[in-house]
Protein backbone atom coordinates (compact mmCIF):
# COMPACT_ATOMS: atom_id res chain seq x y z
CA UNK A 1 0.00 0.00 0.00
CA UNK A 2 1.31 3.47 -0.96
CA UNK A 3 -0.35 6.26 1.02
CA UNK A 4 0.29 10.04 -0.73
CA UNK A 5 -0.10 12.90 0.88
CA UNK A 6 0.05 16.29 -0.40
CA UNK A 7 2.75 18.78 1.31
CA UNK A 8 1.25 21.75 3.72
CA UNK A 9 1.80 25.46 4.00
CA UNK A 10 3.18 25.07 7.18
CA UNK A 11 6.55 24.23 7.52
CA UNK A 12 9.10 23.70 10.54
CA UNK A 13 12.27 26.04 10.50
CA UNK A 14 14.94 23.85 12.57
CA UNK A 15 17.11 21.94 9.68
CA UNK A 16 20.14 20.79 10.98
CA UNK A 17 21.45 18.99 8.32
CA UNK A 18 24.04 19.45 5.55
CA UNK A 19 22.83 21.38 2.15
CA UNK A 20 20.42 20.16 -0.04
CA UNK A 21 21.92 17.18 -2.19
CA UNK A 22 19.43 16.67 -5.03
CA UNK A 23 21.26 13.37 -6.20
CA UNK A 24 20.34 12.22 -2.76
CA UNK A 25 16.59 12.51 -2.79
CA UNK A 26 14.09 9.77 -3.81
CA UNK A 27 12.67 8.90 -7.42
CA UNK A 28 15.78 9.91 -8.92
CA UNK A 29 14.12 10.41 -12.55
CA UNK A 30 12.74 13.71 -10.89
CA UNK A 31 16.10 15.30 -10.31
CA UNK A 32 15.92 17.25 -14.00
CA UNK A 33 12.42 18.72 -13.06
CA UNK A 34 13.73 19.26 -9.88
CA UNK A 35 16.20 21.55 -10.94
CA UNK A 36 14.48 23.23 -13.84
CA UNK A 37 12.00 24.19 -10.75
CA UNK A 38 14.62 25.09 -8.29
CA UNK A 39 16.35 27.52 -10.81
CA UNK A 40 12.51 29.16 -12.06
CA UNK A 41 11.94 29.37 -8.52
CA UNK A 42 15.16 31.41 -7.61
CA UNK A 43 14.68 33.60 -10.37
CA UNK A 44 11.31 34.50 -9.76
CA UNK A 45 11.82 35.23 -5.97
CA UNK A 46 14.10 38.27 -7.39
CA UNK A 47 11.26 39.86 -8.96
CA UNK A 48 9.68 42.61 -7.65
CA UNK A 49 6.22 41.16 -7.84
CA UNK A 50 7.66 37.82 -6.35
CA UNK A 51 5.37 37.71 -3.96
CA UNK A 52 1.91 37.96 -6.42
CA UNK A 53 3.52 35.51 -9.00
CA UNK A 54 3.70 32.85 -5.86
CA UNK A 55 0.52 33.70 -4.34
CA UNK A 56 2.09 35.11 -1.16
CA UNK A 57 -0.04 36.47 1.45
CA UNK A 58 1.53 39.84 2.69
CA UNK A 59 2.36 38.78 6.21
CA UNK A 60 4.20 35.90 4.98
CA UNK A 61 5.65 37.00 2.16
CA UNK A 62 9.33 38.61 3.15
CA UNK A 63 10.29 35.55 5.44
CA UNK A 64 8.86 33.11 3.02
CA UNK A 65 11.06 34.91 -0.23
CA UNK A 66 14.11 34.40 1.90
CA UNK A 67 13.53 31.01 2.48
CA UNK A 68 13.23 30.25 -1.37
CA UNK A 69 16.25 32.76 -2.14
CA UNK A 70 18.82 30.29 0.35
CA UNK A 71 17.84 27.54 -0.96
CA UNK A 72 20.74 25.95 -2.30
CA UNK A 73 22.56 26.71 0.87
CA UNK A 74 19.89 26.15 4.21
CA UNK A 75 19.83 23.72 6.63
CA UNK A 76 18.21 20.27 5.68
CA UNK A 77 16.16 18.49 7.95
CA UNK A 78 13.99 15.26 6.64
CA UNK A 79 10.31 15.68 5.10
CA UNK A 80 9.19 13.86 8.27
CA UNK A 81 9.81 16.47 10.18
CA UNK A 82 9.35 19.25 7.45
CA UNK A 83 5.47 19.47 7.12
CA UNK A 84 3.26 20.41 10.21
CA UNK A 85 -0.05 21.71 10.54
CA UNK A 86 -3.46 19.47 10.79
CA UNK A 87 -2.99 16.64 8.33
CA UNK A 88 0.74 15.68 9.80
CA UNK A 89 -0.64 16.35 13.50
CA UNK A 90 -3.33 13.90 12.87
CA UNK A 91 -1.06 11.57 11.13
CA UNK A 92 1.33 11.28 14.58
CA UNK A 93 4.49 10.17 13.00
CA UNK A 94 6.48 9.91 16.06
CA UNK A 95 4.08 7.77 16.87
CA UNK A 96 4.84 5.11 14.08
CA UNK A 97 7.03 2.97 13.46
CA UNK A 98 9.49 4.81 10.85
CA UNK A 99 10.68 2.20 8.52
CA UNK A 100 6.90 1.35 7.64
CA UNK A 101 5.97 5.48 7.61
CA UNK A 102 8.76 5.60 4.89
CA UNK A 103 7.87 2.69 2.87
CA UNK A 104 4.27 3.44 2.58
CA UNK A 105 3.97 7.29 2.67
CA UNK A 106 4.72 9.58 -0.27
CA UNK A 107 4.44 13.22 0.00
CA UNK A 108 3.88 15.84 -3.51
CA UNK A 109 5.52 18.99 -3.82
CA UNK A 110 5.36 22.08 -6.25
CA UNK A 111 9.13 22.34 -5.65
CA UNK A 112 10.84 18.55 -5.24
CA UNK A 113 8.04 16.73 -7.01
CA UNK A 114 7.71 13.71 -4.70
CA UNK A 115 9.46 12.54 -1.67
CA UNK A 116 10.09 9.56 1.22
CA UNK A 117 9.73 10.88 4.53
CA UNK A 118 13.60 9.75 4.99
CA UNK A 119 14.06 12.60 2.09
CA UNK A 120 16.41 15.95 3.20
CA UNK A 121 15.41 19.37 1.87
CA UNK A 122 15.28 22.95 3.53
CA UNK A 123 12.47 24.68 4.40
CA UNK A 124 10.48 26.32 1.23
CA UNK A 125 7.28 27.68 0.06
CA UNK A 126 5.98 26.93 -3.33
CA UNK A 127 2.18 25.13 -4.20
CA UNK A 128 1.77 23.22 -6.99
CA UNK A 129 -0.81 25.74 -8.16
CA UNK A 130 1.63 28.34 -9.14
CA UNK A 131 2.16 29.23 -12.78
CA UNK A 132 6.09 29.99 -12.53
CA UNK A 133 7.45 32.35 -15.26
CA UNK A 134 8.61 31.14 -18.15
CA UNK A 135 7.64 27.60 -17.17
CA UNK A 136 4.31 27.63 -16.70
CA UNK A 137 2.13 26.05 -14.04
CA UNK A 138 3.98 23.43 -11.83
CA UNK A 139 1.57 20.73 -12.10
CA UNK A 140 1.29 20.57 -15.93
CA UNK A 141 5.29 20.80 -15.94
CA UNK A 142 5.24 17.76 -13.59
CA UNK A 143 2.90 15.51 -15.08
CA UNK A 144 5.48 13.48 -17.11
CA UNK A 145 8.28 13.33 -15.03
CA UNK A 146 6.16 12.15 -12.62
CA UNK A 147 4.45 9.94 -15.11
CA UNK A 148 8.03 8.29 -15.72
CA UNK A 149 9.37 8.13 -12.36
CA UNK A 150 6.38 6.77 -10.25
CA UNK A 151 5.85 3.34 -10.94
CA UNK A 152 3.68 2.13 -8.50
CA UNK A 153 1.28 -0.07 -9.99
CA UNK A 154 1.94 -3.18 -7.69
CA UNK A 155 0.54 -1.84 -4.62
CA UNK A 156 -2.70 -0.41 -3.98
CA UNK A 157 -3.08 3.32 -3.93
CA UNK A 158 -4.66 5.21 -1.37
CA UNK A 159 -5.06 8.68 -2.22
CA UNK A 160 -5.18 11.76 0.16
CA UNK A 161 -3.62 14.66 -2.27
CA UNK A 162 -5.71 17.93 -2.73
CA UNK A 163 -6.77 18.83 -5.78
CA UNK A 164 -3.53 20.65 -7.44
CA UNK A 165 -1.37 17.71 -6.30
CA UNK A 166 -3.76 15.46 -7.30
CA UNK A 167 -3.46 16.49 -11.09
CA UNK A 168 -0.21 16.62 -11.25
CA UNK A 169 0.19 12.70 -11.36
CA UNK A 170 -2.41 10.69 -11.91
CA UNK A 171 -2.72 7.53 -9.56
CA UNK A 172 -2.50 3.93 -11.64
CA UNK A 173 -5.32 1.48 -10.61
CA UNK A 174 -6.11 -0.14 -8.41
CA UNK A 175 -6.13 3.43 -6.60
CA UNK A 176 -8.82 4.83 -3.97
CA UNK A 177 -9.27 8.69 -3.64
CA UNK A 178 -10.24 8.70 0.25
CA UNK A 179 -13.00 11.92 0.20
CA UNK A 180 -14.39 13.16 3.65
CA UNK A 181 -17.99 14.32 4.42
CA UNK A 182 -20.03 15.66 7.31
CA UNK A 183 -23.75 13.87 7.44
CA UNK A 184 -26.15 15.81 9.15
CA UNK A 185 -30.15 14.91 9.90
CA UNK A 186 -32.21 17.33 9.46
CA UNK A 187 -36.05 16.90 9.36
CA UNK A 188 -35.21 13.23 9.61
CA UNK A 189 -33.50 13.70 5.95
CA UNK A 190 -29.25 12.76 6.29
CA UNK A 191 -27.47 15.57 4.09
CA UNK A 192 -24.17 15.39 3.27
CA UNK A 193 -21.14 18.23 2.94
CA UNK A 194 -17.66 18.47 1.63
CA UNK A 195 -15.19 19.72 4.54
CA UNK A 196 -12.14 21.06 4.56
CA UNK A 197 -10.39 21.41 7.79
CA UNK A 198 -11.34 18.37 9.13
CA UNK A 199 -10.97 16.50 5.97
CA UNK A 200 -7.50 16.72 6.40
CA UNK A 201 -7.52 15.82 10.16
CA UNK A 202 -9.53 12.68 9.34
CA UNK A 203 -7.16 12.09 6.23
CA UNK A 204 -4.05 11.97 8.45
CA UNK A 205 -5.97 10.07 11.31
CA UNK A 206 -6.80 7.37 9.03
CA UNK A 207 -3.13 6.80 7.60
CA UNK A 208 -2.29 6.74 11.01
CA UNK A 209 -4.28 4.00 11.99
CA UNK A 210 -3.41 2.28 9.04
CA UNK A 211 0.00 2.09 8.94
CA UNK A 212 -0.16 1.69 13.20
CA UNK A 213 -2.19 -1.51 12.79
CA UNK A 214 0.15 -2.74 10.18
CA UNK A 215 -2.93 -2.86 7.36
CA UNK A 216 -1.67 -4.25 4.00
CA UNK A 217 -4.92 -4.20 1.76
CA UNK A 218 -4.80 -4.68 -1.37
CA UNK A 219 -8.00 -4.20 -3.17
CA UNK A 220 -10.54 -1.49 -2.57
CA UNK A 221 -12.37 -3.84 -0.78
CA UNK A 222 -9.76 -4.88 1.55
CA UNK A 223 -9.52 -1.05 2.20
CA UNK A 224 -12.78 -0.33 2.92
CA UNK A 225 -12.54 -3.65 5.58
CA UNK A 226 -9.57 -2.11 7.26
CA UNK A 227 -10.57 1.59 7.83
CA UNK A 228 -14.13 0.46 9.40
CA UNK A 229 -12.65 -2.31 11.69
CA UNK A 230 -10.63 0.93 12.67
CA UNK A 231 -13.88 2.19 13.87
CA UNK A 232 -13.96 4.84 11.00
CA UNK A 233 -17.45 5.06 9.06
CA UNK A 234 -16.68 4.61 5.18
CA UNK A 235 -18.47 3.35 2.20
CA UNK A 236 -16.86 2.60 -1.40
CA UNK A 237 -18.10 4.96 -4.60
CA UNK A 238 -16.69 4.01 -7.67
CA UNK A 239 -12.95 4.75 -7.31
CA UNK A 240 -13.43 6.75 -3.74
CA UNK A 241 -13.68 5.25 -0.28
CA UNK A 242 -15.78 8.47 1.24
CA UNK A 243 -15.54 8.46 4.74
CA UNK A 244 -18.55 10.20 6.91
CA UNK A 245 -18.16 12.04 10.04
CA UNK A 246 -21.42 12.47 12.27
CA UNK A 247 -22.44 15.34 14.31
Amino acid sequence: MHILLPPSEKKATDGDGPPLDLASLSFPGLTPTRKRVLAGLTKACRRRDAADVLGLPAGQADEALARNKALREAPTLPAARLYTGVLYDNLGLPGLDPDAAAAQIIVFSGLWGALRLTDRVPPYRLSMGVSLPPTGRLGTLWRPAMTKALRLEDDLVVDMRSGPYAAAWKAPQPAVAVRVFRERVTGGVPERTVVSHMAKATRGKIAHDLIEAGAAPRTPGELLKAVADLGHTAELNGANLDVVLHD
